[in-house]
């Protein structure tokens, strides 16, 4: 469809907003299925993974705290706390930021790694069990596609 057709309508079809409510209930029933499995297996929830992951994936394995912010979904009032509880348990710590005193850097600690290796454990089998099992792989293909055009 092209950009157009889209500002033309002033309201979204029947068949898009069945899709975005669907969407919708979808993460959130397998986020809340993941975060119980997470719980089940003594683990923190999954805000730790995504930041670990991040910076895990960083050069140097260091971000700023607006990087993190733009490449998770947390907002920043929720990160600054979570980075004082994973600076807490000695999964991160902060350094400063060379070009400018008021910044710093969150870096990701060596026991930061091996948590977010072992929640990669859990994740990756919950991943499977609620998202996997349920969808062929073409199907999963396929709803990758059509998801990677929302973004």
């Amino acid at each position: 469809m092209k950009d157009e057709d889209v500002s033309e309508r002033s309201a979204p079809t029947s068949a898009t907003t069945e899709a975005w409510t669907g969407l919708m209930r979808a993460q959130k029933r397998v986020l809340a299925a993941i975060e119980k499995d997470f719980k089940a297996a003594g683990l923190p929830p999954l805000g730790w993974y995504d930041v670990l992951w991040e910076l895990v994936k960083a050069e140097a394995g260091r971000l700023r705290p607006f990087e993190i912010e733009a490449r998770t979904l947390l907002a920043q009032y929720n990160l600054s706390r979570l980075i004082d509880r994973l600076e807490k348990e000695g999964l991160v710590r902060r350094e400063a930021y060379d070009e400018d005193a008021r910044g710093c850097w969150v870096v990701v600690s060596e026991a930061g790694r091996a948590m977010r290796a072992r929640m990669w454990e859990t994740y990756s089998r919950s991943i499977e069990t609620h998202v996997g099992a349920k969808l062929s792989d073409p199907d999963a293909r396929k709803l990758a596609t059509l998801l990677s055009r929302l973004v």
